[in-house]
Parts: structure tokens; sequence; C-alpha cells
């Protein structure tokens, strides 16, 4: 534990472990990456593949391991007994901060396969994390606007074939596909544009989700609903680093796919559209109660100040 130290050290310490533990494997993970594109063949696919993944659950494991070092943090988990490594599973979170990725994959890491984000197009410009996500194939979506796809319809296509191609990847071997249904961080401001019906929740766009159902229903094991408190407040990503995360709840719930909606046609069908709609908007609802419930809970504990 480093956190004797001051916090700004700290946050240095953390910065530097994150990014030599990130250069150490990006390049490894470039190499096999490399050598899967220029024979891309099933059988090498299927010998490449899980040693790309357990070079990520390494790196993965690299940086639980500097989180533990720095941090000084509480963990209130619960629902992530059980769960099967060999498997496939749709993953859905509530979106607050970076921190949530960090937190995701050090809970999950080799308990289930490797988590693979829908990610904005945009973010494959990061510097060495877009290649790493590249390598490890995450899918990379435009995310337009249920406005915009009125406007040109065309693009619904061109997003489902996207997804469709990516998840087809994903049938090889076991994988978890996660989604951040709300599509954005959540802040203050967001919430009051969105006009959202929920408390601590944005509106839920279930796009991807559906997508992912439809080419790898017969697949997923199940859903695991994922639900992330910070009791202290939703961190920026430099009080994390600092060692100022104090306290950390997460709730997992094991839903059953929904297979009434699985063979739909989301992108053609507007009743099919609707009827996910309200599905997740069941599961938003559920979920914003429990976040209140678990704030209340957590504040009920911490007693007054």
């Amino acid at each position: 534990m480093l956190n004797f130290l001051p916090a700004p050290l700290v946050g240095l310490i953390a910065s530097l472990l994150l990014a030599l533990n990130a250069l150490f494997w990006v390049p490894v993970l470039l190499l096999f990456s490399c050598v899967k594109l220029l024979l891309p063949i099933k059988a090498v696919r299927l010998l490449i593949d899980p040693l790309l993944l357990h070079i990520a659950e390494t790196w993965i494991a690299g940086n639980s391991g500097w989180m533990r070092l720095t941090q000084r943090t509480s963990w209130d988990v619960q629902g992530v007994e059980g769960l099967n490594y060999r498997s496939w599973y749709l993953v859905n979170c509530n979106h607050q901060s970076w921190v949530d990725i960090l937190v995701l994959q050090h809970l999950f890491n080799r308990r289930i396969p490797l988590l693979k984000f829908f990610l904005k197009q945009q973010l494959i410009w990061v510097p060495v994390m877009g290649l790493a996500w590249w390598a490890l194939e995450f899918p990379f979506m435009r995310r337009h606007s249920e406005e915009f796809l009125k406007k040109h319809p065309e693009m619904r296509g061109k997003d489902q074939a996207t997804t469709r191609k990516a998840c087809e990847k994903f049938a090889l071997i076991p994988t978890s596909v996660m989604n951040f249904l709300e599509g954005t961080r959540f802040t203050p401001a967001k919430h009051l544009r969105q006009q959202s019906p929920y408390k601590h929740l944005l509106k839920p766009k279930v796009g991807g989700m559906a997508l992912a159902l439809n080419a790898l229903g017969d697949k997923f094991q199940a859903i695991l609903d994922v639900t992330i408190v910070y009791p202290d407040g939703a961190p920026a990503f430099w009080q994390f680093l600092t060692g100022k995360l104090k306290r950390v709840i997460v709730r997992v719930r094991s839903l059953p796919i929904p297979q009434h909606l699985v063979q739909g046609d989301y992108a053609g069908d507007p009743a099919v559209r609707e009827a996910y709609q309200q599905w997740a908007q069941q599961m938003w609802a559920d979920k914003d109660a429990q976040i209140e419930a678990l704030i209340s809970r957590s504040n009920q504990r911490a007693g007054p100040p």
C-alpha cells in the first residue's frame, strides 16, 4: 500500500505503472494480431485468438496489481460467484466514469471470458489503446442517433452489418460482449438534457444489445446486468489514480436471454424495436431503484459527517 504517500505522488506512480503495463503488452498483442491478419484462415484464428485473450488477461491482472498497490478501496461485491469462464455472456452496466472499465475488468478477469466493448469509431485513434482494441477485435461503432437514422435509413443497415460481423467472430471462442446501454457517461447535464425518467441513469439505447442478441443469442448463457455505485461520488480518472476511490459497490444479476426477442428483426420491424425498448426500460427501472436503495443503505451505514 502506497497511500501513506502524498496523493499527487501516488497518482504519478499509478500513471507510470498503468503506462508501462500497456506499453509492454500492446506490442505483443500487435505481433500476434499481424500473424492472424497475414494468415486469415480459421485454423490460425483458433490458434491465435486464445493466445491474444491470455495476453489481455495478463495485462488486466497487471492493472489489478498496481490498483492494489496504490488504492485503499473498500469493495462491496455480490453476484460474481458461479460464473463460467468457458461460456458466452452479454454484459451491460450503468456508466459514470472511465473508472467503470477498470472496475469491471478487475472483477470479471478470468471469471468470465474477456470483456469486449462496443466502442465509438473515434476511439480507434486513441494512442496505444486504439491499437490494442483493434488487435483484440473490439467492435467499433458509429452510433448514429435515431434522428440521423430517420433521415439516413441506409446507415442503419451499415451499423447492423458491422455489429453482426464482429459478433460472428466472437462465436468461435467464449466471449463476453460488453455494452453500456446509456451509450455515454452519466452527467447531471446529460440527464437534464435527455429529461431522463430515471433518477440515476440516462435513457437506455438498445440497438447494440439487440444486434448482439440477434447474432449470438444461441450462444449466450445469460445477460449479466451489472450495477456500479460509488457512494462518495463517481471519481474522475485522476482522482482514482491518486488513491481517492474509497468505496465501490457492485451488484451483478444473471438474467435469462429474452428468447421472444432474439429472433426479431430489430432494424426492420418497428414492433420489435418497441418490444426491445419496453424490455430495456423495465430493466433500467429496476436498476434505478437498486441504485437508490444501495446509496441510501450506504449513507445510513456511514452515518452523519
